[in-house]
């Protein structure tokens, strides 16, 4: 941060505080509406004849709030070290990007329900897009070659993505989990290879959400978090696909996980992701 000049710097201090009051008093209400939509819809779209839905609604009341406490946190974080961003403190750079990343990755797991049954615009497009424009800002207003920004630019977000898809599929999962025929029982292998795909998937988005701050700043210790957290994906979620085949939620993940594996690992893209370290690093 400290080569980064200081004209930049003080853009990004401000960007900082923006998005941090946004995040602290703007989304949680964004948030709150959002989930009133959901259960409004959902709660009819179970009355119209669809009861294994039913599992969503304490399921979506508890995470929506979840996430809104969350991001407000990352809100307040992100003022507070705003001035240390400001003076180009070189730990604050990794610390923004996982902060910039929450509303990001939750709000595109708010966004899920209205693909299904909420009509309207998808006020959680916006909560992801606050921190998106953060996560982006910082990545090219950082001094840097033209090539590495570009590549972590698309790296980053191909982790963000995946890490959203991944979290996504662990409370769809969950879902479809508390309202199975036979609960508490797993009628056939179909079913608990569901529930394994899903958390599986939870694990894996720790994975790669640790790795978006090392992964910011080159350090080879997130390379190997995006790659083990993308490569875990794909080894559940291919074969579940051919067992799950009424969704093509797993394919689409799977996807995702192949875009960040070619992002971190051709040898060019992985070239300009890195810095000079040593593999022991």
């Amino acid at each position: 941060m400290k080569e980064t000049s200081q004209k930049n710097r003080n853009i990004m201090s401000i960007i900082a505080i923006v998005i941090g009051l946004t995040m602290a008093y703007i989304i949680p209400f964004l948030v709150q509406t959002s989930l009133e939509r959901v259960l409004v819809y959902l709660t009819e779209h179970i009355k119209a004849g669809n009861p294994a839905f039913s599992s969503g609604i304490p399921l979506f009341d508890f995470f929506y709030p979840v996430w809104r406490a969350v991001i407000f946190v990352a809100g307040a974080a992100l003022i507070v070290i705003s001035q240390e961003i400001r003076k180009g403190s070189e730990w604050t750079y990794p610390l923004s990007m996982s902060l910039f990343a929450l509303p990001s990755i939750g709000g595109f797991f708010m966004f899920l329900p209205y693909i299904s049954f909420v009509p309207g615009f998808p006020l959680p497009m916006v909560i992801s897009f606050i921190g998106l424009a953060g996560y982006w800002a910082f990545i090219f207003l950082r001094k840097g070659e033209i090539a590495v920004r570009w590549t972590r630019f698309a790296a980053l977000t191909f982790i963000g993505m995946l890490a959203t898809h991944a979290f996504t599929i662990g409370i769809g999962a969950q879902r479809t989990m508390w309202t199975r025929p036979g609960y508490p029982f797993y009628k056939d292998f179909t079913w608990w290879l569901f529930n394994w795909a899903g958390e599986a998937n939870w694990v894996a988005v720790i994975l790669l959400f640790l790795s978006i701050p090392l992964l910011s700043i080159g350090k080879r210790k997130g390379w190997w978090l995006a790659v083990t957290g993308a490569i875990a994906i794909l080894m559940i979620n291919v074969p579940t696909q051919f067992y799950r085949t009424k969704t093509l939620d797993y394919l689409y993940g799977s996807l995702l996980a192949v875009g960040v594996l070619l992002f971190t690992m051709i040898p060019f893209f992985k070239k300009h992701l890195l810095e000079d370290e040593p593999e022991t690093g």
